[in-house]
């Protein structure tokens, strides 16, 4: 049967697979009937504790047993998930409790002062469950994870959604400004999980490593789609230790890798040889493009595996792919519109574009989201009218091309783009070129304010230790780029500021 609910998707599996280990994680491997169950026994707990039909259910916990537990325990409770990164400040995890108007939060601080500080600051609070073994301290909405649980009978409440309720919200930070979370309902996720895997061919025995926070879109549906297909899930903290990594892969005979740039950047500096690499089947990229010179080294690297390059928002979640087969052809695409799913471009006068002009990305399908949780006029600009009446489209703020057989060439953000002499220059396109520069590990280029120019070019490089230097970037440039679009500095750092997913953050740099 067709999963309605996200949740389904666990339960289903826990059915046909019930004895299949499903998740491991800090040391355990829990079946899916273990974790089905735990889930329920959640669920009972949240209902009895006052949680009701579409309360949001906040959950600051690190990748981890508790978190998988709470995400599926929320779903059967009839609330909202929202996970929030481990690493998120007290401040931010207060502004999202009062954004998202908070029932309950799930989390592994144990400070009962940050936690009587979260009681107070977010009224709608009735419950708080500390994973990390705070006491009650006099508060009856305080209690300890554990708990929760052993106060809970077996059984499970009433299942009370349809698929056009709320599932989930996912905080997305943008350029500038407060988080915003991202309303995504219960068809909105398992069409993409289904878009998703029907691509990537998922069967049941595949095992996928996620070392991706699950506060990130990308990471998060590596856990959905695994339960999904009843396939096993290996979820580490973080990718801290690559070679710890490497010996997972081996370990645990992982076919599924899902990485982003600075992962595999990361990877691409490192002798292989001393792992067993052989029972990767799939790669996949997301959250920035790969530059086309390291897709060709870790097609090298990886000869069994297929690498999918893909691009997507959290507002969609995936939008296109590159199907493998591509790769030689069109190294620097991310590919066509994901299975049910259709895209197109438009000029800043809403005008569909031709084969070679840049413009605006829009997406429709069943995985625009629903908007943005209490922000009316940023959904309006971000979510737009439909050619059907009552259908929203997504305006992704991304620039892109395409060539003459429908594929897309990512561009650059619309905010991100460089006018230095009069001309308009995508950062990504230098980017790639100081990427096929020996010794390159991490780039990206800004544009500064200059009084002649309007914006100079500034590129920030990581380097690997070959002892690159300014001339020899610059001379680089100068061979594979026109002359405005060659950097007027150039400036080497240890390491690039970035986001919990990976992805570089131009605006701290100056």
């Amino acid at each position: 049967m067709k999963a309605a609910l996200v949740q389904d998707l666990l339960e289903q599996s826990a059915r046909a697979l019930p004895d299949k280990v499903a998740l491991v994680c800090d040391g355990q491997r829990l079946t899916y009937a273990e974790i089905n169950q735990r889930a329920d026994r959640l669920a009972t707990a949240l209902t009895r504790r006052g949680i009701q039909r579409g309360d949001r259910v906040v959950l600051h916990l690190p990748n981890s047993v508790e978190l998988v537990i709470g995400i599926f325990g929320a779903l059967k409770a009839g609330g909202v998930f929202v996970v929030v990164n481990a690493t998120t400040k007290p401040e931010k995890v207060a502004f999202i409790l009062k954004d998202c108007r908070a029932s309950a939060l799930l989390t592994g601080t144990a400070d009962s002062g940050t936690l009587r500080s979260y009681l107070d600051q977010a009224p709608s609070l009735k419950l708080i469950a500390s994973a990390g073994n705070a006491t009650a301290d006099g508060a009856s909405a305080l209690v300890g994870y554990a708990q929760l649980l052993d106060e809970a009978p077996l059984g499970l409440p009433d299942r009370v959604n349809i698929d056009l309720d709320l599932a989930c919200l996912i905080y997305t930070s943008g350029s500038t400004g407060d988080p915003k979370g991202v309303m995504s309902d219960h068809s909105n996720v398992v069409f993409a999980v289904e878009a998703i895997t029907t691509y990537l061919e998922n069967r049941e025995d595949d095992v996928v490593l996620d070392v991706l926070p699950l506060s990130f879109d990308y990471g998060l549906y590596q856990l959905l789609m695994t339960f999904a297909f009843g396939g096993r899930l290996v979820l580490e903290r973080r990718f801290a230790y690559p070679a710890d990594i490497l010996q997972r892969i081996a370990q645990e005979r992982v076919t599924g890798l899902p990485g982003v740039p600075t992962l595999f950047s990361v990877l691409l500096e490192m002798d292989l040889t001393a792992f067993d690499l052989t029972s990767l089947r799939y790669l996949t990229n997301t959250a920035a493009s790969l530059p086309p010179a390291h897709i060709l080294k870790i097609q090298e690297r990886f000869p069994g595996a297929r690498l999918f390059s893909m691009y997507g928002l959290t507002e969609t979640k995936r939008t296109l792919y590159l199907p493998p087969e591509e790769l030689e052809r069109r190294p620097d695409s991310v590919g066509i519109a994901i299975p049910g799913t259709e895209v197109w471009l438009e000029d800043e006068t809403g005008r569909r574009l031709v084969p070679g002009a840049t413009g605006e990305l829009v997406v429709r399908g069943r995985h625009v989201m629903r908007g943005y949780w209490g922000d009316a006029p940023a959904t309006a600009e971000r979510f737009r009218p439909g050619p059907i009446p009552g259908e929203r489209l997504c305006y992704t703020g991304d620039l892109f091309r395409t060539d003459e057989n429908g594929f897309y060439y990512f561009v650059a953000r619309k905010d991100d783009i460089i006018k230095s002499r009069g001309e308009k220059v995508a950062p990504k396109e230098i980017e790639n070129v100081l990427y096929r520069l020996e010794g390159v590990q991490q780039a990206a280029v800004i544009g500064v304010p200059d009084p002649v120019l309007g914006q100079a070019i500034k590129a920030f490089i990581v380097a690997n230790g070959s002892g690159l230097t300014q001339t020899d970037v610059l001379r680089h440039c100068r061979a594979h780029l026109e002359d405005f679009m060659v950097p007027r500095s150039v400036e080497f750092r240890d390491d690039l500021p970035k986001t919990t997913s990976g992805k570089i953050r131009r605006g701290e740099l100056t």
